[in-house]
């Protein structure tokens, strides 16, 4: 037989309300179905439950994560008696008072203590519905702030939030009036908050000069402030259906202190203090992670345009004078890369040709490879060959002391007659393939932007009527497939034979095809580019 209901007066960040439980079992926790659903970063889906047994109204815990409080002490099973309190979760949680009956006062509380709390809950409340508005950083901290000094009566508060390398980093500091305070005018020692982070639990102390901390708040306690309590921003994450893949992170902490006591040191300003602290924190990270959004799309923006300034960098893929033409493709490994190729047109009496690759990937590579386009389409008078070149561009970097970073570089000039001079700067030698055979174009130096008195040396090969020069990157002879096996020169020059006999472009893309066959549904490891330069002959008849 049922006695006398048993009346809940529940408050968590829901707000305040008076729950009967005219039925048991009572299911209480975060979840939709049970009987009463609480909110709160500490409560658990199915968090406890209220039996009746023998005429006794009787509380279990369902095994929760942050535990059942009875009365301030843990509980896994507890009586329940006129205003007993119980507490679900350490602070961030729920609290109901308890009353039998015709019971209407808590025990435990006066009805100016109701009011107070009454008051306290209202002002949080404030701050949460304010903290939902999808604020910038420093907005929500500030909010946090206003609503812990209103909630608790302090005169000064601040927040501190772990970095990447978990180190505690001031963020803002406010006082009552909305004032925003600076880190060089709110003076405070960090053996508090660092304590309070290591630990994860609050630290109150009652007195200043009478817990032996005033030497180390020696810039606090000219100011009169004797009351401090700081409390961790815990940041619970759900990442499974059941509670115990839940994840705990502590993200900072919020500190307070006071000239006077007042409410600050009351427990149940402390307790709601926690509770603030832990939903305080999912508004924060919320607006942490907004801002990297933003700050990524913004990165990202900066990398479209840079991939669209260094595509207009690049020439026309194309070249023809009357007595070579040239074709070159490259496919960069990220949305920029270190690859390069450019052309030059010697009025029509010579024609130039340059392939490198930047040591690195990414905005450095692409901003290096800029440099060294620049440095060559400047060539086009005043020329004095592909070894002189090269020698004043090892000088230019290495005096720019660019650390780690190098270019290996072809260079090289047709003339009419087919007299074919370059250098070979540390990179693949390319291949020379025509009617006499096939040679490597390797005579040259080191790599550019590593030894400043490095020498270079320049060579000449006779190209006659349907020689094919191809130059390529080692993304083309490094590309691996799923096997890890390298595509190899001997590839690379398979491939340039596939296709002897057709024009420039059509070799390009025989030497793309090949590669992209090889390493079908591998990533893409490096900048892929090739260029190939056939030589027509005088006439421009082959």
């Amino acid at each position: 037989m049922m006695r006398e209901p048993l009346r809940l007066d529940v408050a968590d960040t829901l707000g305040t309300r008076v729950v009967l439980v005219d039925h048991t079992p009572f299911t209480i926790g975060r979840r939709e179905t049970n009987d009463l659903r609480l909110n709160g970063s500490e409560v658990s889906r199915e968090h406890a439950t209220i039996d009746l047994q023998d005429g006794v109204y009787v509380l279990r815990d369902l095994e929760s994560r942050y535990g059942t409080f009875g009365n301030e002490v843990q509980v896994t099973t507890q009586t329940i008696s006129p205003g007993d309190r119980i507490r679900l979760g350490r602070g961030g949680g729920a609290d109901l008072a308890c009353h039998i009956g015709t019971d209407t006062i808590s025990l435990s509380r006066s009805n100016t203590g109701a009011r107070d709390d009454l008051r306290q809950i209202t002002a949080l409340l404030d701050g949460f519905r304010s903290l939902g508005a999808g604020r910038v950083l420093q907005e929500v901290l500030a909010l946090v702030l206003d609503a812990a000094i209103e909630l608790s009566g302090a005169e000064r508060a601040f927040i501190m939030l772990a970095t990447p390398e978990g180190r505690l980093e001031f963020k803002l500091a406010r006082s009552r009036g909305k004032i925003s305070l600076t880190d060089s005018t709110f003076s405070v020692s960090q053996k508090i908050p660092e304590e309070v982070f290591r630990v994860g639990q609050r630290r109150v102390v009652t007195d200043l000069l009478d817990g032996g901390l005033a030497d180390v708040h020696q810039g606090t306690v000219p100011l009169g402030i004797r009351h401090i309590v700081c409390v961790p921003l815990n940041l619970v994450q759900y990442v499974d259906a059941a509670d115990a893949q839940s994840e705990d992170r502590r993200i900072g902490v919020l500190y307070l202190d006071s000239r006077e006591k007042g409410a600050l040191l009351s427990e149940v300003t402390q307790r709601a203090l926690e509770t603030l602290a832990s939903e305080a924190s999912v508004a924060i990270e919320s607006a942490q992670l907004s801002r990297e959004k933003l700050e990524k799309s913004k990165m990202e923006q900066e990398i479209r345009i840079a991939a669209e300034i260094q595509q207009a960098l690049m020439p026309k893929p194309l070249a023809t004078l009357k007595f070579v033409e040239a074709a070159a493709a490259s496919i960069p490994c990220r949305s920029i890369g270190g690859d390069f190729f450019d052309y030059l047109d010697f009025d029509g009496k010579a024609f130039g040709f340059t392939l490198g690759d930047v040591a690195g990937k990414g905005p450095p590579a692409a901003l290096l490879s800029a440099l060294m386009q620049g440095m060559f389409a400047s060539q086009v008078h005043g020329f004095e060959g592909p070894a002189p070149f090269i020698t004043v561009a090892n000088q230019v970097l290495c005096r720019r002391g660019i650390e780690s970073r190098f270019v290996t570089l072809m260079m090289g000039v047709v003339t009419v007659d087919g007299v074919l001079t370059y250098t070979n700067a540390g990179h693949n030698p390319p291949f020379v393939m025509g009617p006499s055979g096939v040679r490597r174009l390797e005579d040259g130096g080191p790599v550019v932007g590593l030894l400043e008195c490095a020498p270079h040396a320049q060579a000449e090969v006779q190209l006659v009527p349907g020689d094919t020069v191809l130059v390529f990157s080692d993304g083309v002879s490094e590309a691996q497939d799923s096997a890890g096996e390298e595509f190899g020169d001997d590839r690379v020059l398979a491939s340039l034979q596939a296709a002897a006999g057709t024009n420039a472009q059509a070799l390009v893309t025989q030497v793309f095809d090949a590669v992209s066959a090889f390493t079908a549904g591998t990533a893409q490891g490096d900048d892929i580019t090739a260029m190939v330069i056939r030589y027509l002959g005088p006439g421009g008849s082959h």
